[in-house]
């Protein structure tokens, strides 16, 4: 899983380039395991009639093991939803048509990716202020499902107050966070054993997400 934020609009190199590369990589990726993808705000190359950005390029990529916005997936009975990001309220809108569609599929659990984490968590946290999704929280607390995914605050799982795993309601959310090194920071859901490993450079953190369920972040 991928949370959005794929470009980089102030890199050294122009949007068309930077597409090309990621897109190589997502082949790359695609040829190994199944890979999920969601747009974050960096990621818009087109707009709407309403003038929203919209990331067409990521929608175009989309193959066989590649999954992206708007798609959605089941894995061993768990539905996977992918959620594009929103950039006013004719794209907010549609992706409250995605969910609700989604919403009456079959399955185990429900597991969401989006980019923006839900605001009023630490997962949210930049270490100065909460920059969380106002939106997001409300639909986590409408379609109440089982886990979220989300990137887009890069350093909140390293800052004092952040976290990478917070709860709210009923729903595990998660933001691996951001990190310089060789290998970026991660996290590994065991969705058998229901456990969630973050590994970073600061090392190793797992959290039971069916022992811990009065789960605080602190």
């Amino acid at each position: 899983v991928i949370a959005g934020d794929l470009l980089d609009v102030a890199g050294h190199a122009d949007l068309d380039t930077q597409i090309l590369v990621v897109e190589k990589y997502l082949t790359k990726l695609r040829e190994k395991v199944p890979v999920i993808v969601c747009s974050g705000n960096h990621d818009g190359d087109k707009k709407n009639s309403a003038g929203e950005y919209i990331c067409e390029w990521l929608k175009k990529a989309r193959r066989d093991n590649l999954h992206v916005d708007g798609d959605s997936l089941h894995l061993n009975g768990d539905l996977i939803s992918v959620c594009p990001w929103w950039d006013g309220p004719v794209t907010r809108q549609e992706m409250v048509a995605f969910l609700d569609s989604e919403q009456a599929k079959p399955r185990r659990r429900w597991l969401w990716v989006h980019h923006a984490p839900p605001t009023e968590t630490p997962v949210s946290w930049t270490g100065s202020k909460d920059a969380g999704d106002s939106f997001f929280l409300e639909c986590l607390g409408k379609y109440k499902p089982d886990l979220a995914f989300s990137g887009h605050i890069h350093n909140s799982p390293f800052a004092e107050g952040g976290r990478w795993v917070d709860r709210v309601g009923s729903t595990w959310v998660f933001n691996a966070g951001r990190q310089m090194a060789p290998l970026p920071a991660s996290i590994v859901v065991d969705l058998e054993r229901m456990t969630a490993q973050w590994e970073s450079v600061t090392g190793v953190e797992t959290v039971d997400l069916m022992l811990d369920l009065d789960f605080k972040a602190r």
